[in-house]
């Protein structure tokens, strides 16, 4: 049976909702249908500029829209509990940025609903994706590092200009953590499959960045150490007043991973010119590997193909709904929800200056 192509509506016309319809315009699997905004002009520049059949001025537009099969969810983090839970009781599939959720109740409460409705619900995380990924995957699960005991993790960069960004706004899930840090976490997640016991953890708070008042509460940078069972830890460092980068290092019990895991990767060799668009002209991805003991074995890089981790993305979640895949879509989403609640718990432990506990449920 042939697969289908599904249809997809974007809600918000943000930024990320501008690189994500470019990305996936050359799928076979999905199409772009719509646009919504509250803002219904600025839905219409939207559909315009990407050249979008419609533009809605309202979210519950674009649910009630019959001709849509898949909900894009681009709007700020403190609106994705809601609007996920109405898309999956209008029975659409529903791709979420991230981070999914604000706290792990919001989480299980998505995914409730997608079960109940029968509709499925994955986290956009776009390098998750990536075929560099996969391979990390599968040198971690060959066990040709032994067994992962420590993973570091960091994902920074510079909001030189602050004034106007959702950032820096704590009523939307602004701050360092849930914007870069849920990236290093969920390469923790990915690297030790199971969820913390306890953390601790520290934050510089907002001081006026990018010329933006201070005192809003949100973090600028966080640092944590996270403990698991068994003697296994991780440490996690995001910031928003650094030079890019996306760094981890996973260290098992006989060998080491080093990589960048970028969302979107170029060809060796394509140097940083300026792009017609946010997907064109990616630098390479790095990941090496050193296997064994001694510190003369030399590290070997490993080759991944390259490409945009949006388009990854929806080609896979079109084929886990094509083939009805619900247990891949739970594995899925119990890694999301260990890391909403690992997130919600290292910013308790910031804000308190005290070890927290991981809530379980």
């Amino acid at each position: 049976m042939a697969q289908p192509v599904l249809k997809i509506g974007v809600m918000g016309c943000g930024n990320i909702a501008r690189q994500f319809v470019a990305a996936v315009a050359s799928s076979p699997h999905v199409t772009v249908v719509a646009c919504a905004s509250r803002d219904m002009a600025k839905a219409q520049a939207f559909a315009a500029d990407l050249k979008l059949p419609k533009a809605l001025g309202s979210y519950d537009a674009l649910l009630a829209d019959p001709g849509v099969d898949i909900v894009y969810v681009a709007l700020p983090n403190s609106m994705h509990c809601e609007w996920v839970v109405k898309a999956a009781k209008a029975r659409r599939h529903i791709l979420c940025e991230k981070p999914l959720a604000m706290r792990l109740a919001e989480a299980e409460t998505m995914f409730t609903a997608a079960r109940q409705h029968g509709v499925m619900l994955l986290e956009a995380y776009p390098y998750w994706f990536q075929p560099q990924t996969r391979d990390m995957l599968n040198i971690i699960h060959s066990g040709a590092i032994g067994e992962v005991r420590h993973v570091q993790a960091t994902f920074g960069f510079n909001l030189q200009n602050g004034a106007g960004n959702i950032r820096l706004n704590a009523d939307l899930g602004g701050g360092a953590l849930l914007d870069a840090g849920s990236y290093a976490m969920s390469l923790i997640r990915l690297a030790i499959p199971a969820q913390p016991e306890r953390v601790s953890a520290w934050s510089h708070r907002d001081e006026g960045l990018g010329g933006v008042p201070a005192g809003r509460g949100v973090d600028i940078g966080t640092s944590a150490t996270l403990w698991y069972a068994g003697g296994r830890s991780a440490q996690l460092h995001c910031a928003m007043n650094v030079g890019y980068h996306r760094l981890a290092t996973i260290l098992g019990s006989e060998g080491v991973i080093e990589t960048e895991f970028l969302n979107h990767t170029g060809s060796p060799g394509v140097g940083p010119s300026k792009p017609k668009s946010a997907q064109a002209n990616q630098l390479p991805s790095m990941m090496r590997v050193r296997k064994g003991f001694a510190n003369a074995i030399p590290f070997v890089d490993v080759h991944s193909a390259p490409g945009n981790g949006f388009a990854f993305c929806v080609e896979a979640f079109a084929k886990l709904i094509h083939e009805k895949d619900f247990a891949a879509i739970d594995r899925a989403g119990s890694a999301s929800c260990d890391i909403a609640a690992t997130l919600a718990a290292i910013g308790q432990s910031a804000k308190t200056g005290q070890p927290v506990q991981v809530a379980t449920d």
